[in-house]
């Protein structure tokens, strides 16, 4: 997902203690456990703002294992809300969700730009998005949120884990996707372990740093930022 940071005044209290407690609630339904059964769909999601007061969310549909474009749709609508650090998930989930509601495909499961329960409250957006659509969900970021971590090797399939630095919880690993590039951090979202996600990010290496579901989402944002300027 897009780190917009738009300047501003810190946020209210009144609201951060809200999006905290809604944030808790949505985590006790947070639900980490191996697929039922392999994919025949996997979708991408990505979001980004074409304007300060605007958001343009993609989901695209690929079958799998051959990741083949199936599908693709956006949502383009006004920003409800002002960025608030550690809740971006609120700013973007609404008009995700409005994205998959046009899906006439449904995947198995999705990919996420942006993180999962690698998160300080463990609820980013992957993890967020897959509870409030009841799918599983695993994020692929291109940043580091939250935890620690060795640096991979350089070769892709290089992996090291990504921990909590206070408890030494396991939280994502933290993947060399291509030789010699800035690793992606991948965690686990809802109703999708850490094993399935690190699994289904490596099947879905293409010769590109970023896995074919969130890099044609982000390809299909770029073109339909065409359609709505």
């Amino acid at each position: 997902m897009a780190y917009y940071r738009p300047p501003g005044p810190p946020p209210d209290p009144a609201l951060v203690r809200s999006l905290t407690q809604q944030q808790l609630a949505l985590r006790e339904r947070l639900r980490l456990e191996p697929l039922a059964q392999a994919p025949r769909f996997i979708g991408g999601c990505d979001s980004s703002f074409p304007t300060p007061d605007t958001i343009l969310s993609v989901f695209v549909v690929l079958a799998f294992p051959s990741l083949e474009l199936v599908e693709k749709v956006y949502s383009y609508a006004p920003v409800t809300m002002p960025y608030v650090p550690g809740y971006l998930s609120f700013r973007e989930a609404g008009n995700v969700v409005q994205a998959f509601a046009k899906l006439q495909q449904h995947p198995d499961v999705v990919m996420v730009d942006g993180h999962g329960v690698a998160h300080p409250r463990r609820l980013g957006i992957a993890a967020h998005l897959g509870v409030l659509l009841d799918v599983p969900t695993f994020g692929v970021a291109k940043h580091k949120l939250f935890g620690t971590y060795q640096e991979p090797g350089p070769t892709k399939g290089d992996v090291t884990p990504l921990t909590d630095p206070k408890t030494g919880e396991l939280l994502g690993e933290v993947l060399r996707s291509k030789d010699k590039v800035q690793p992606l951090f991948v965690s686990a979202g809802h109703r999708c372990d850490q094993a399935t996600a690190l699994r289904l990010t490596l099947a879905c290496l293409r010769g590109y740093k970023l896995p074919e579901p969130t890099r044609l989402a982000d390809h299909w944002a770029e073109e339909f930022k065409k359609e709505v300027r």
